[in-house]
C-alpha cells in the first residue's frame, strides 16, 4: 500500500519530489477534436487549454451545454491523450501513466454510475480499493479500515448496509464519492456531482468537497453549471465557451456581467457581496 500524507489514512498523497511545491494539476496548452468522420473538419475542438491546480485547492469548471467541460474533465483523468500539449498529475503525463497508478492518483466521478449487478453500499465502496490489490482476492483489513473512513468523512456510515438501488439520490452521491476517497487518490474529478440533488444536497456535497480539499490536502475539479454555488466554494474557475478557456481565475475575477452574459445567452447581473465573493442574478424584465 502506498504512503500517504498526514495522520488521515485518507488524506491525499503529498507532492512527489518531482512535481512543484504544492501543484498537483498542469495543463499547458493542450487540445483535442472529435471529427464528425474521417474525412471531415472535426466535429468539436477543445483548446488549447492551460490551467493549474494546487493541494487544497477546489476548482470549478463552469460553461454552457457543448462548451468542452466533460472533454477537458478527460483530458484530466487520461481517458483522452490530448492532441497537443500536456496534462500533468504530480508532475507526470496522466494519459501515459499504468492503469492502476494513474487510478491511485486520480478518482473520476461521472455523471451516471450504472451499475452491473445488485450491491450493498459497503461492496460498492471497497471497489475504491482495487487499484492497490490483486484480482480474485478478498479485502485486507487496511482495505476495509480505508473503505470504513471513507464512509465516515462523507457521513454515510450508516449506509453501509443498504443495497445501492434503494438509495435517494443525494445519498448514492455521497457513497459514489466514498468510493472515489477509498481510491486515496490526490486529484479528484466529479462531473456534474449535482445534477440530481436539491437545493440542500447541492449544498451539502459542495460543503463536504470544499471541507475534503481544506482539511485532507486533495486537489477537487468539480464541473457544474450552478453559477452561485460555484462561486461560494471554489477557490478559482476556467470558464468554458466553445472549446476555449475564456477566463480562469477567481470567482471575482472571473464574473463580469458582460462575459457572462456573452457565455450564457441570457441577461445576468452580478453583484459582489460582503464576502467579496460574487452572486449571479437573472437581469432585464422579469
Amino acid at each position: 500500500m502506498s504512503t500517504v500524507a498526514g495522520n488521515n489514512p485518507l488524506s491525499a498523497r503529498a507532492t512527489p519530489p518531482g512535481a512543484p511545491d504544492g501543484l498537483r494539476l498542469r495543463v499547458e496548452q493542450a487540445s483535442y477534436a472529435y471529427a464528425a468522420t474521417e474525412r471531415s473538419a472535426p466535429k468539436f475542438t477543445l483548446g488549447p487549454v492551460s490551467l493549474e491546480a494546487r493541494e487544497r485547492e477546489l476548482v470549478a469548471i463552469l460553461g454552457p451545454n457543448a462548451s468542452g467541460k466533460s472533454t477537458l474533465l478527460k483530458l484530466l483523468a487520461g481517458l483522452l491523450k490530448p492532441l497537443s500539449g500536456r496534462v500533468e498529475v504530480d508532475g507526470e503525463e496522466v494519459s501515459e501513466l499504468e492503469l492502476r497508478t494513474r487510478a491511485q492518483r486520480v478518482a473520476l466521478v461521472a455523471q451516471e454510475s450504472e451499475l452491473l449487478f445488485p450491491l450493498r453500499v459497503w461492496e460498492y465502496v471497497l471497489q475504491g480499493r482495487y487499484p492497490y490489490g490483486k484480482r480474485l482476492r478478498f479485502e485486507s483489513e487496511a482495505d476495509c479500515l480505508l473503505a470504513g473512513n471513507a464512509l465516515a468523512q462523507v457521513g454515510a456510515d450508516e449506509l453501509r448496509d443498504r443495497w445501492m438501488d434503494q438509495l435517494s439520490g443525494g445519498e448514492k452521491q455521497r457513497v459514489i464519492l466514498a468510493r472515489a476517497l477509498a481510491q486515496q487518490p490526490s486529484l479528484l474529478l466529479l462531473d456534474e456531482p449535482t445534477q440530481h440533488l436539491d437545493i440542500g444536497g447541492k449544498v451539502e456535497l459542495l460543503r463536504r468537497l470544499r471541507k475534503l480539499a481544506d482539511e485532507h490536502r486533495y486537489t477537487v475539479v468539480v464541473v457544474t453549471h450552478e453559477l452561485n454555488l460555484a462561486a461560494e466554494f471554489s477557490d478559482r474557475i476556467a470558464l468554458m465557451h466553445k472549446g476555449k478557456c475564456l477566463r480562469m481565475g477567481t470567482p471575482a475575477e472571473v464574473y463580469e456581467r458582460d462575459v457572462l452574459q456573452q457565455v450564457f445567452e441570457a441577461p445576468l447581473e452580478v453583484e459582489i457581496r460582503n464576502s467579496g465573493r460574487p452572486r449571479v442574478m437573472l437581469g432585464g424584465n422579469r
